[in-house]
């Protein structure tokens, strides 16, 4: 059979080409010589047969897509075929309209064009939004809060006018309590000062931002409020045990010592670590249960009282001996117990009866001056500066004396007092703590106490039923301590500014018992205080890093 086929096909050859050359000659002209190879012909237009050939390999390779197509949603839920029906349309019979509307408009951008103008194209090409079929006119009505049946926003009503408050007033009033309670508008919150800077200082910022790596979250310095990270550490006196009331409890202004001192005639210091609280030393007086006991200043003496005696003693811890004071030239007091220490260390401040109270020299313990008020004294404290002294009255009243020349600067009522029973300032100057007999704590502005008349209370604290015997503000003035000793575990704890109390604060578990006494460590990392049974309990706050 293939000898055949060739016999065949050249004959078929030799013939085309003589037809070719007898079709030149004819012409008249000699026989041209073939292209050279070097020139291209022009592609010959495709035939009616190849476009019909190549038509129905397309529509049969759209309909082989088409039968996979429905194979495959056969087999998948009618819940994926309806999703996929509600995000990409029908697409039964073409799917190349699903890809032109998933490619959605060109946007042809130039190179010369900004911003705004390729958002104003992206912006056009976006279909109109749908109006709403249906509104509510409800909608468009004001809600009104309720002020009266809610505890916390019956506070912030101004006049029995206000039970009901819309939405917008609510919220500008929560903003004015908000600004009371922090002085003013925090730094982060005005908007209108923030930095403004140039678009290349922005863009290396940004820059910056993205070739760095770590935590870019640090944890604020401010103490937070609501509650506080505390732990209970072993008693400050655990090594030298007392049923005797604790009377005094102090840290030393410089080292890691806590002072304890009582009714059992003893003064006590010991090393604070938190965990054993070694015993440095013991001091004796005989027949003088102490009502209280100080540092001095620069911590190289103690001062303490005794309930019934007028001697005044000084112990000195530099050269370790006991100085009795039996008498200060000019003072005729029958007996000396409640005092003060100015924080330069310069004055001490002796309450006398009768509304008296005598300024002394700190160095030479002698008389410089006295000072009276209207009714008896029930308290009394110096400024941060040492050149003001803050005095409560048994008649509810405070009054303001200058250290330099004795004379009273200001006299107002304290708010809703009957009788004051303990007063304290905070070591910023910022604010003045008035505790009553009826366990209300008034904290004023120091500014205000100075200059107006009848100064109003920052905020009435009214956590404790029964008189506020003691007052004590951290070194940071982030925290009050606030405690009445007339009821077992009336003591809290107040975060400053926002002046509420710490929840978790004693706790319900406890043995504070009554509590008679109480201070911080010199950078607030600890807080001590003492109880009729004669535990000096001591707590860490974890918020501060340093003793």
């Amino acid at each position: 059979m293939r000898p055949e086929r060739r016999a065949r096909a050249r004959p078929d050859r030799k013939t085309k080409m003589r037809s070719d050359q007898k079709a030149r000659a004819g012409t008249g002209g000699p026989p041209q010589k073939a292209a050279p190879s070097s020139r291209r012909t022009p592609p010959a237009h495709p035939t009616a047969a190849a476009v019909s050939i190549t038509v129905a390999a397309a529509a049969e390779e759209r309909r082989l897509r088409q039968q996979n197509r429905l194979t495959l949603e056969e087999d998948k839920p009618a819940v994926e075929r309806c999703l996929e029906e509600l995000v990409f349309g029908d697409v039964e019979d073409d799917e190349d309209s699903l890809l032109r509307r998933l490619r959605g408009p060109r946007v042809h951008l130039h190179e010369d064009s900004d911003d705004s103008e390729v958002e104003n194209e992206a912006k056009d090409s976006f279909p109109p939004q749908k109006q709403p079929v249906w509104v509510d006119e409800e909608d468009d009505e004001e809600e009104m809060v309720d002020m009266v049946n809610n505890r916390f926003r019956k506070d912030m009503m101004k006049n029995a006018t206000e039970s009901k408050l819309s939405k917008d007033k609510l919220q500008k009033r929560l903003k004015e309590e908000f600004q009371h309670a922090m002085g003013g508008v925090p730094a982060w919150a005005e908007t209108n000062k923030r930095k403004t800077s140039s678009d290349d200082e922005s863009e290396e910022d940004e820059d910056d931002l993205l070739h760095r790596t770590g935590n870019f979250i640090s944890t604020s310095t401010s103490l937070p409020r609501g509650i506080l990270k505390i732990k209970n550490c072993q008693p400050a006196n655990a090594e030298r045990p007392t049923t005797a009331r604790i009377s005094s409890v102090q840290f030393h202004p410089h080292a890691q010592v806590v002072m304890v001192a009582g009714l059992d005639n003893a003064v006590s210091l010991f090393q604070v670590d938190g965990k054993t609280n070694p015993k440095i030393q013991s001091i004796y007086l005989d027949k003088f249960p102490i009502f209280k006991a100080c540092f001095s200043a620069n911590g190289e003496e103690v001062l303490a009282t005794s309930i019934h005696s007028k001697v005044l003693y000084v112990y000195d811890m530099i050269a370790g001996k006991l100085i009795p004071v039996h008498q200060v030239r000019g003072l005729k007091e029958k007996r000396v117990r409640r005092f003060e220490v100015s924080p330069d260390g310069s004055f001490l401040l002796i309450n006398g009866v009768a509304g008296y109270s005598h300024l002394l020299s700190m160095k030479t313990k002698e008389l410089i001056g006295s000072m009276k008020i209207n009714g008896g004294l029930s308290a009394s404290t110096f400024s941060s500066d040492s050149k003001k002294i803050y005095t409560s009255s048994e008649d509810g009243e405070v009054y303001v004396w200058d250290v330099n020349s004795r004379k009273c600067l200001n006299r107002f009522v304290d708010e809703g007092s009957l009788r004051g029973l303990s007063i304290a300032t905070s070591r910023n100057g910022q604010y003045v703590a008035c505790g009553s007999n009826c366990g209300v704590v008034n904290i004023y502005n120091q500014d205000s106490c100075l200059q107006e008349a009848n100064p109003k209370p920052v905020k009435a604290i009214m956590n404790l039923v029964t008189g506020v015997t003691s007052l004590v503000f951290s070194p940071t003035t982030e925290i009050l301590a606030i405690a009445s000793e007339k009821i077992k575990e009336a003591v809290r704890l107040v975060h400053l500014p926002s002046c509420t109390v710490f929840s978790n604060f004693p706790g319900t578990k406890t043995n504070i018992s009554h509590v008679h006494t109480m201070d911080f460590s010199p950078r607030g990392g600890y807080f001590a205080l003492g109880n009729e049974k004669g535990k000096a309990l001591m707590y860490r706050l974890h918020h501060y890093s340093d003793f």
